[in-house]
């Protein structure tokens, strides 16, 4: 499997750091950085409020759901026997679905065998070092519509195994039946892919604490109750039911439960999202203290994890597409579809709808145009289209949006009209929308993020109207923010500023995510506010922000919340010290602090748990050459070339580092694999061109970029590039048309004016 399809299902870290890497060295080396102030809008609590107790709820705590059933009889026959009770469990002849009666299982070149041996379940599949091995089954994990089994390896590490039993077809099958993976690599379900420890076990066990050791990578893993119990919504029984046996009939509630009846829409939500969303975690156990974005942060909308108008693409969950939806911002909550203990919806078919949808305006012909009765006609097959995951896992997107085939033309996002009539296009399924509905007369917010995310010539424009406008929902107004990073210039940085004052903690972050990726601190004036931030996970995106600082920089007003925030930090690098990209991100600490030394430190830790992390390696090879280790550098770019020969990416970095060195005529021969192995990329296409130019070939300059412009005919960069080799090559009038054009589409940009002046000036 390549390399890039893979990382795709890597966790969200390595995604976003490399996502702007490059934005990263543009604004580094292509902007004049000035100071800026800002006035952060003061957060409504005492200043040592803000900060959360973190401590760890005793297990003593949760007293169990026997204890639940003796008051709650009637929730506990509902949830028995539902997902969140048979979320995980220990090994019985009951527990277990899967056929384990000496059953083999091929796939991908391995063979795995089922059995039973003295009373106990087992499997022999390829092991670490890629030999066979017996290995004992100790947990059921889920139950339907697949069942996976967990396998326990040394230094507590508890593995799920990626061959798992489809419970509805009752056969074995291979999660990743297209994912050629070999043993060496994080995604082996022997390694950090499927380790339960850190993938799973927070969202399927109650109060669940990691206990990862980085010294010995090693786990002592510990939960309260084995499944998504009673107190893994409600949190913690003990002081409830002390209350009820002391008060009586004169109990009231006193807020010691979660998740009640009582519960504001949008807080249900947020709290069901800590396990129905894809995410990154920045407290080190979840203790029910504070709000959900003090525990985590949402992936937001970006390129190879949702379509480039917000469907769901890669496996996000449910959390990121519903708080896009109308229903949500209109206080629909999880428990108006679904029962809040058995999980079912609580109608079927088209009527789960109409209970807000007047069924005769909306559940006939005359609106979904399709006949009675037929799949057509169903609200969730036009508005809720979905994806398989894990094999046979089919899920719906959350976001409840009208299908949009004109998106579809012009970005390539999916639509339901095709999704059901496979044997039509686009265009035709865009032509009878016009005919049943007309052209839409509003602005939905992807119509905004959509350009932006696919660098259109508008999408800056469009993204910045996007996160000005509070109307739309703040995951869009945050993507929006993150999409900003694919345009470089001071106007950008500029409103990224103004966006840390934003009333949306997610708008905050994401801001902080961007800002920060540039090495400079320059802007700290505008980050330190926000370590008084009301959110955790922006205090902690705002003390990376300033990681370039030591402590006797920070201003007298601020040392105290930048020693609280300091731990919470660390708390936050700790706990995420098990994937790559935690340790990667580590690295850009350190290198913030110029610690190049601990920075590769950090990288070589990286590789020890992910060896074909090649983004990873990349990085490295960047710093050793910082480092004046030349040969390492090398070597690193050589051996990502060698497991990985089809990856361009690799090709353009050598290539870059070629160039460093003067050794142009080698670097030209990188640069050209680079887009022979990723010709979509159109920065390649730049980056030869000015090659070209540099050792004087002008027509393959030219034609080399022109090449690109074909793929992009607006790209701000290499029409400036274009221009510019044609102004050093005396061909005056071409350059000047170039800028002439520059001007036009971007008119914000005073630097193309002075160089369209400079050009008449020639002449």
């Amino acid at each position: 499997m390549n390399f890039l399809k893979k990382e795709a299902v890597k966790y969200v870290f390595v995604k976003r750091f490399i996502a702007r890497l490059l934005f990263v060295f543009i604004l580094v080396c292509g902007i004049s950085c000035k100071k800026n102030k800002t006035e952060y809008i003061a957060v409504s609590k005492e200043e040592k409020s803000m900060f959360l107790s973190g401590k760890q709820i005793p297990d003593s705590s949760f007293l169990g759901d026997e204890t639940c059933k003796k008051c709650h009889d009637n929730q506990f026959k509902d949830w028995q026997g539902s997902h969140h009770d048979m979320a995980m469990q220990e090994v019985s002849d009951s527990s277990i679905l899967g056929d384990f009666n000496n059953k083999t299982f091929k796939s991908q070149g391995v063979t795995s065998r089922f059995f039973k041996k003295d009373g106990d379940f087992y499997v022999n599949t390829e092991g670490r070092d890629g030999q066979n091995h017996d290995y004992k089954i100790e947990y059921a994990f889920g139950v339907t519509p697949l069942q996976q089994y967990i396998v326990k390896f040394p230094d507590g590490h508890y593995q799920c195994l990626r061959t798992a039993w489809d419970t509805k077809k009752n056969k074995w099958f291979d999660l990743y039946p297209d994912f050629k993976v070999v043993h060496s690599e994080w995604l082996h379900w022997s390694r950090g892919g499927l380790n339960w420890n850190t993938m799973c076990a927070d969202c399927h066990s109650t109060n669940v604490r990691k206990n990862y050791d980085q010294e010995t990578h090693s786990y002592n893993t510990k939960y309260a109750i084995i499944n998504v119990s009673c107190e893994a919504c409600h949190g913690p029984g003990k002081q409830h039911v002390a209350d009820v046996k002391s008060l009586g009939d004169k109990y009231k509630p006193s807020g010691s439960l979660k998740m009640t009846a009582d519960t504001a829409p949008k807080d249900l939500v947020d709290q069901c999202a800590r396990c129905h969303m894809r995410r990154e975690q920045f407290s080190e156990f979840y203790n029910f203290e504070g709000s959900m974005l003090d525990h985590y942060s949402p992936q937001l909308i970006t390129e190879g994890l949702y379509h480039a108008d917000g469907q769901i693409l890669d496996e996000d969950y449910v959390y990121g597409s519903f708080v896009q939806s109308k229903m949500y911002h209109n206080n629909v909550t999880c428990t108006n579809c679904h029962d809040a203990h058995s999980l079912k919806l609580k109608f079927d078919g088209n009527n789960l709808c109409t209970q807000c949808h007047v069924s005769e305006t909306y559940n006939t012909p005359s609106h979904h145009f399709h006949e009675t009765g037929t799949d057509g006609a169903k609200c969730i097959n036009c508005h809720m289209t979905g994806k398989t995951y894990m094999g046979n896992d089919y899920r719906r997107d959350h976001s409840f949006r009208i299908p949009r085939p004109d998106q579809s033309l012009k970005y390539g996002t999916p639509n339901a009209c095709t999704q059901c009539h496979e044997d039509k296009d686009n265009q035709w399924a865009w032509d009878n929308f016009k005919k049943q509905h007309g052209v839409p007369d509003y602005t939905h917010f992807s119509d905004l993020l959509a350009p932006g995310i696919t660098r259109q010539a508008n999408g800056l424009e469009s993204l910045t109207e996007l996160v000005k406008d509070t109307v739309y929902p703040d995951i869009a107004r945050a993507s929006a923010v993150m999409a900003m990073s694919n345009y470089a210039n001071q106007e950008v940085i500029n409103n990224l500023i103004s966006f840390l004052n934003d009333e949306s903690p997610l708008v905050r972050g994401a801001s902080l995510d961007v800002l920060s990726e540039i090495n400079t601190t320059d802007y700290v004036n505008a980050f330190l506010p926000l370590l008084k931030d009301e959110k955790r996970s922006v205090r902690v995106k705002a003390f990376f922000a300033i990681g370039g600082l030591n402590e006797m920089q920070i201003p007298e007003a601020y040392k105290s919340v930048y020693k609280n925030v300091k731990k919470e930090f660390e708390t936050y690098l700790d706990i995420n010290a098990d994937f790559t990209g935690g340790r990667i991100k580590r690295a850009s600490y350190y290198l913030k602090k110029g610690d190049i030394l601990n920075a590769i430190k950090c990288y070589e830790n990286a590789l020890a748990i992910d060896n074909i992390n090649n983004l990873a390696r990349t990085n490295l090879a960047n710093l050793y050459y910082r480092n004046g280790n030349v040969d390492k550098a090398e070597a690193a770019f050589k051996t990502i070339i060698k497991q990985e020969p089809e990856f361009g990416q690799t090709y353009y970095s050598y290539a870059l580092l070629l160039g460093e060195l003067n050794r142009t005529d080698e670097a030209i021969v990188q640069m050209e694999l680079a887009i022979k192995y990723m010709p979509e990329n159109v920065r390649f296409y730049y980056n030869l061109g000015l090659l070209y130019n540099k050792v004087n070939n002008f027509s393959k300059a030219e034609s080399t970029i022109i090449h690109g412009l074909k793929r992009d005919a607006t790209n701000e960069n290499l029409l400036y590039a274009l221009a510019f080799i044609y102004s050093k090559n005396s061909k005056t009038e071409k350059a000047k048309n170039i800028a002439e054009r520059l001007i036009n589409l971007y008119p914000s940009n005073p630097q193309y004016k002075t160089f369209y002046q400079q050009l008449s000036a020639m002449q």
